[in-house]
């Protein structure tokens, strides 16, 4: 059967746009790329911190499009409105970190000194020194190695776990008494249940027969 002639003249009507990122106007796509920018880079969103509030908030208030946004580049993003943060874990192995042994037992360390601050003393807030966290160590984590980490790797460290929002960190002298404040981030970036969790991965760095444990060093920063 032939159509007519008028109406095979009549224009189609346009798809509807799809609900979504598409439907961002530009300021909407330059703060959800800051925030995508921000994830990437620190792993979280600290809406308690200076200067980002405004883009938590933002976050909060569009959270549907950072998740969907997020997927596509390989997070997965959790809002934690108690804590006043975002959070990123990454979706795929490319996105992971991987830390050094001592990076790995010095983090551990610290989901610790929170777990203790935390839950057992029921502070709000996890705060110790340097110097605590060399003896939590040494007590805790490896009683049998003969020298703890040298201030230098130590210092590199704690200056990455700071990066990805894991803690506060403010360097003094000397340098044992600089401060660290674990922030409520490292529970998900170390998703241990309960301290018997983490016992079992502490168990790791302790050797068997009273041979040393691994622990790698480096020469101090100059």
């Amino acid at each position: 059967m032939n159509e007519s002639p008028e109406l095979s003249q009549i224009p189609e009507a346009p798809e509807a746009a799809p609900p979504g990122l598409i439907a961002l106007s530009e300021q909407e796509k330059a703060r959800l790329a800051e925030a995508l920018q921000e994830l990437l880079s620190h792993g979280s969103i600290l809406g308690l911190e200076a200067g980002r509030s405004a883009l938590y908030h933002w976050c909060r208030q569009n959270f549907e499009w950072l998740r969907e946004a997020a997927a596509l580049v390989g997070l997965d993003v959790s809002l934690l409105h108690e804590e006043r943060m975002v959070q990123a874990l990454p979706r795929v192995a490319a996105l992971r970190l991987n830390l050094r042994q001592d990076a790995t037992l010095v983090w551990l360390a610290l989901w610790y000194a929170g777990d203790v601050r935390w839950r057992d003393e029921g502070e709000a807030q996890a705060f110790l020194s340097v110097s605590e966290l060399n003896a939590l160590l040494k007590d805790q984590l490896v009683p049998d190695a003969v020298g703890l980490l040298s201030k230098g790797r130590l210092l590199q460290i704690l200056r990455q776990a700071a990066r990805f929002n894991l803690i506060r960190f403010s360097l003094a002298e000397p340098f044992e008494e600089s401060g660290i404040e674990v922030l409520p981030t490292i529970r998900r970036v170390i998703p241990f249940r309960d301290l018997a969790a983490w016992s079992g991965s502490a168990a790791a760095f302790r050797e068997p027969d009273g041979v040393e444990a691994p622990v790698e060093t480096e020469e101090e920063e100059s």
